[in-house]
């Protein structure tokens, strides 16, 4: 599958899973725009994909923190100034907290980690949806997690960790629902803890993936492929994993 014809917007990209994913749209022919908390560790990203030989005009850095209004709304504007549409929009954006204890963190992680996560999904698609509507097959990825998942609790995530995750859960299911009559889709990924292999290692090809292995993001990103790639009467709302 080649997406030579799609205009991807992934927030978070400037590492581990976001920056796994920018390379693969990008080996796939995608434009991609990549945002980060930081510029630097966008344009990090960036050069990467471009040093794969990447058309340097395909693959765009910018800054964006997740948790301030106007930095979505600035980095929707930068894209916006660039190109007319957008075909896929991933939300990969959520700070993780880790702790079992509801007091182990302090109340400025608390609330980065829900602004991150549920906030800036929420401000991210609102700002990106006026461009996504101007797509002929306009997609809506969000990374949820198993901890969004209801009953789930074998994560040593954090609270506001599952707080987050809970909720775009629910804003994504309503979401989905609200906007299939404008011909957006809304495709959520649950995952449990997963392998991030590097894209640019020989670990990316050799890893195992056998029945008895933890799930990997290779996996992971061939089911966000699987989904774009459907029909425009398939939509795949979500995909939900088990847990090894």
């Amino acid at each position: 599958m080649t997406l030579e014809h799609r205009r991807v917007v992934i927030t978070a990209a400037g590492r581990d899973f976001g920056r796994t994913l920018a390379l693969r749209f990008a080996s796939r022919g995608a434009e991609v725009h990549l945002s980060a908390r930081t510029l630097e560790a966008a344009e990090r990203v960036r050069d990467e994909i471009r040093a794969q030989g990447h058309d340097a005009d395909r693959v765009r850095a910018y800054a964006c923190d997740l948790t301030d209004p106007a930095s979505v709304r600035e980095f929707a504007a930068a894209v916006a100034a660039r190109t007319d549409h957008v075909d896929v929009l991933v939300n990969n954006g959520s700070r993780y907290q880790h702790g079992t204890d509801l007091l182990s963190a302090s109340d400025e992680d608390v609330v980065d980690t829900l602004a991150s996560g549920a906030t800036g999904t929420v401000l991210a698609t609102k700002a990106f949806l006026p461009l996504l509507l101007k797509s002929a097959e306009p997609d809506i990825v969000t990374m949820v997690s198993g901890c969004g998942e209801t009953g789930h609790h074998r994560s040593d995530a954090h609270d506001a960790f599952y707080a987050a995750k809970s909720a775009q859960a629910g804003f994504t299911e309503i979401l989905s629902r609200r906007l299939r009559d404008r011909g957006v889709r809304v495709i959520s990924l649950y995952p449990p803890d997963f392998d991030n292999h590097d894209p640019l290692s020989e670990a990316w090809e050799a890893a195992p993936r056998t029945a008895k292995d933890p799930l990997t993001a290779q996996s992971l990103v061939d089911c966000v492929f699987f989904a774009i790639g459907q029909p425009r009467d398939c939509f795949i709302k979500s995909f939900h994993f088990e847990q090894v």
